[in-house]
């Protein structure tokens, strides 16, 4: 007998190899967690000791160099990263106690904490964007672009008529999975790119529209033809979606939304079920992407519709010319004026707004 053909050892092996997997991710949670619990007390303390004894900032100079000698080969001593472990335990004071901030901040890696910091004083902002992230296994790139996109204000928005035509939860997951607007900066593109252009697009830039569009979904064909009674038709962009378990139609259109538009899609989504879906798939959702929509006219369009639908804007941006770009003040440059003229004298600006270095938000 030859192990390796032998079908009952390889499922054997491949167990094993699960089961090794799953023991190495628990660990590295739980060092990831054990870590950020160390840097939360580590800053706790620094903010103690200044409180108490009324020691200034370089006390935390000279503790990063006491550490350093003590812990040679450990990174993350330096001064500047005790000062984020300060501002961690400032922006988190419950945290010894909070086991939802725990399950949330302590699930992600350190670098993408600086990123929630930086970005946010909402604490509630910051622990949704780290469970998305400890849901979607963002990077930390991925996480500052899914912020800078607005995402938290996006993501759910979508007019649709789930509630109605999917049972719960999936009517709920569908909800959630779709946004309005979309954000499709990355294509480069002006407002007045038609269907097609921005089609052909979103193909050249497959891996960003995926990222825009959520976890879960999954190409299956462009301009994809569906053929009805011998009649020849094509689906803009259809996709599987890995989650809710069924094909997700999506057409788009560069004029202001109509109710012929429903129809269409409506339409779609019917042959899709007929031709494409399994026993074990579940209805077709059509996700209509229009550069505008009256959402009254699209509650209408959907209210007594069977098949489940969401309507969603899409926004392009033109990029500025770069020489006329190199002209204009950037926002630091702009805040720092600001503060030098509102800065009442002997104060200074941070101060005179009430901010720190870790008080931007998107």
């Amino acid at each position: 007998m030859h192990l390796t053909t032998n079908n009952d050892y390889q499922e054997w092996v491949s167990a094993l190899k699960n089961q090794v997997r799953a023991s190495q991710q628990k660990a590295s949670l739980a060092v990831n967690a054990s870590l950020i619990r160390l840097y939360w007390s580590i800053g706790q303390s620094i903010l103690d000791h200044q409180k108490k004894l009324g020691w200034g900032g370089k006390v935390v100079e000279q503790l990063a160099n006491d550490l350093k000698i003590e812990f040679p080969n450990m990174k993350g001593l330096s001064r500047s990263n005790l000062m984020y472990m300060r501002s961690f335990a400032l922006a988190w004071p419950d945290f010894k106690e909070n086991k939802i901030v725990q399950q949330a901040v302590g699930q992600i890696p350190w670098g993408h904490n600086l990123v929630l910091l930086q970005r946010f004083k909402d604490s509630e902002k910051r622990i949704w964007y780290a469970n998305k992230t400890i849901s979607h296994g963002w990077s930390r790139s991925v996480l500052v672009h899914q912020i800078e996109s607005g995402l938290i204000n996006r993501q759910g928005k979508a007019v649709n008529n789930f509630n109605s035509t999917l049972p719960k939860p999936a009517s709920e997951l569908a909800s959630q999975t779709l946004k309005d607007p979309y954000n499709f900066d990355f294509l480069g593109l002006s407002d007045e790119s038609l269907e097609r252009d921005i089609e052909t697009a979103l193909m050249k830039h497959v891996t960003a529209f995926l990222l825009e569009l959520g976890s879960g979904f999954a190409l299956v064909g462009q301009q994809y033809n569906l053929n009805v009674g011998g009649d020849d038709f094509f689906i803009d962009l259809l996709f599987y979606h890995l989650h809710l378990r069924c094909y997700v139609v999506v057409e788009l259109k560069a004029e202001k939304l109509t109710p012929k538009d429903i129809g269409q899609l409506d339409f779609y989504l019917a042959a899709v079920d007929g031709e494409l879906k399994r026993d074990e798939d579940a209805p077709t959702i059509g996700l209509l992407l229009c550069k505008e929509r009256n959402r009254v006219v699209a509650e209408y369009a959907v209210r007594n519709k069977t098949s489940p639908i969401g309507i969603a804007e899409y926004k392009l941006s033109e990029m500025l010319p770069d020489e006329l770009e190199s002209k204009l003040p950037t926002i630091e440059a702009i805040e720092v004026t600001l503060s030098q003229e509102l800065s009442p004298v002997g104060i200074k600006s941070e101060e005179a707004f009430g901010t720190s270095v870790f008080s931007k938000e998107t």
